[in-house]
C-alpha cells in the first residue's frame, strides 16, 4: 500500500529486517516492536478496505461518489429483445364516448357513416366505495325479533374493507412507505381516516393469515435443487438483529433473528432438511447444510480486488478478469455454456490457482 508516495509495505519490511539484525535488543523490546509492526499492518489493511474489495457496505466508503456511467454506444430506448411496457388498447373499454362529425363544417353533399377511429385514454379513478349491509329484522307473534346473519367478517357498525387493508399492507410492507405517509395517502386521496394503529393491526392480520403460506414456502424450498442463502444486519426496536434470506428462482423466505449463525438457521428450519446445492458467501455455519456448496463469485471478486490492490498479487487480478469473462460468456449463451467452452474456462481457472499457490503459498 502506498500513502503519500510512501510504500508502507516496503517500509515495514525494512524495519522488520533491521529489528531481526539488531543484536543489542532485549527479547521483550524485540517482541513488543514486532507486535506494534503487526498492529500497524492490520490497521493499514483495514484502512484500504471498501465496498469493492471487502464485504463493507457502500455507505461506509470514504468520499463516496456516484460513478458516471460510460457511454455504451447503444441507441436510446428499449434494446432488441427487451420486453417493453407499452400501453395496449383494451378490448372492453369501461366508457365509450362517441364523437359525431359536425356536418355543418363539411362541403355540400351526401355523406354516410363508414366506421370510426378509436383512441383510448387509460386513467385511474380513485374513489371511496361504501357498502351498507342491511340485515332484515322480523318479529314473530310473540314479539321476538329475528335478525338475518351478516356475512363473515362484518362485525362492527362501521369498519374498513378488504381493499383498504390490502392497500395499506402493500404500501407499508412491500413499498416500505412510513405509516404517517400512508395515513396522508388515504386521507388526502380518498378521504378515509386510517390511523397508524389500524395499519399495525392490518399488518398483524396479514401476518397471521400468511402462517400456512410460510409453511408451504419452507417445504417447497427444502425440495429445491439449488438455494441461495445470505444474511444482513438490521435494526429492530434499536437492537441489532439479522435478516436471513433463503431463495430459489421462484421463491424467497425472509426471517429476522437475534443470532447470525447456526442457532438462527436451525430455528428458521429450512436448511436442516435441505439436501441440494447451497450457494453462499463462505459463512462457516452454511457448510453444515446441503450436500454440495457453490461459493458466491461477487464476494470472490471483492477479495481478489483486495489481494491485488493491497498485496500486489498478480494472479488475483488475472483471476478476477477470468471470472468476469466466464460470467459474460454464460449470459451470452443463454445461461447454458457448451461443454467444450466450460472445460476451457476450467483449465484456465486451474492454471491460475496453481500460479496463486506459487505466488502466495499457504
Amino acid at each position: 500500500m502506498t500513502i503519500d508516495n510512501i510504500n508502507v509495505g516496503e517500509s515495514i519490511q525494512r524495519v522488520t529486517t533491521l529489528i531481526a539484525a539488531e543484536q543489542g535488543l532485549s527479547p521483550a523490546l524485540k517482541s513488543s516492536l514486532e507486535v506494534l509492526l503487526l498492529l500497524v499492518s492490520l490497521l493499514l489493511n483495514r484502512l484500504g478496505l471498501n465496498s469493492k474489495n471487502s464485504s463493507k457496505p457502500p455507505s461506509t466508503d470514504p468520499f463516496r461518489r456516484k460513478e458516471s456511467r460510460a457511454a455504451s454506444g447503444r441507441k436510446p430506448g428499449g434494446q432488441p429483445g427487451h420486453v417493453g411496457a407499452t400501453l395496449k388498447p383494451a378490448g372492453d373499454p369501461d366508457i365509450i364516448k362517441e364523437i359525431p362529425v359536425d356536418r355543418s363544417l363539411l362541403p355540400p353533399g351526401r355523406y354516410r357513416c363508414c366506421g370510426h377511429e378509436a383512441r383510448q385514454v387509460i386513467d385511474l379513478d380513485i374513489t371511496t366505495l361504501v357498502t351498507e349491509w342491511r340485515a332484515e329484522v322480523v318479529e314473530d307473534e310473540q314479539g321476538r325479533r329475528h335478525v338475518a346473519p351478516f356475512p363473515e367478517g362484518i362485525t362492527r357498525p362501521v369498519q374498513y374493507g378488504i381493499g383498504v387493508k390490502v392497500n395499506a399492507v402493500y404500501m407499508s410492507q412491500f413499498q416500505m412507505v412510513p405509516y404517517n405517509r400512508i395515513e396522508d395517502h388515504f386521507l388526502e386521496q380518498m378521504g378515509i381516516p386510517v390511523s397508524s394503529g389500524s395499519i399495525v393491526n392490518f399488518n398483524r392480520d396479514a401476518y397471521d393469515r400468511l402462517g400456512f403460506f410460510e409453511l408451504w414456502v419452507q417445504k417447497a424450498l427444502r425440495q429445491e435443487g439449488l438455494l441461495h442463502v445470505d444474511e444482513t444486519g438490521i435494526n429492530i426496536g434499536g437492537k441489532r438483529c439479522w435478516l436471513h434470506n433463503v431463495s430459489s428462482p421462484g421463491l424467497s423466505h425472509f426471517a429476522p433473528h437475534e443470532k447470525r449463525g447456526s442457532e438462527a438457521i436451525e430455528a428458521i428450519g429450512i436448511l436442516p432438511g435441505f439436501t441440494g446445492i447451497l450457494c453462499h458467501d463462505h459463512w462457516k455455519p452454511y457448510f453444515h447444510y446441503g450436500r454440495f456448496h457453490a461459493l458466491c463469485n461477487a464476494h470472490h471478486l471483492r477479495e481478489l480486488e483486495r489481494a491485488w490492490e493491497q498485496d500486489g498479487q498478480q494472479w488475483a487480478q488475472q483471476l478476477s478478469v477470468l471470472l468476469k469473462e466466464a460470467n459474460q460468456a454464460v449470459h451470452d449463451a443463454d445461461d447454458c455454456l457448451d461443454a467444450a467452452s466450460a472445460e476451457q474456462y476450467r483449465m484456465r481457472y486451474r492454471e491460475l490457482v496453481q500460479r496463486a499457490e506459487q505466488e502466495c503459498p499457504a
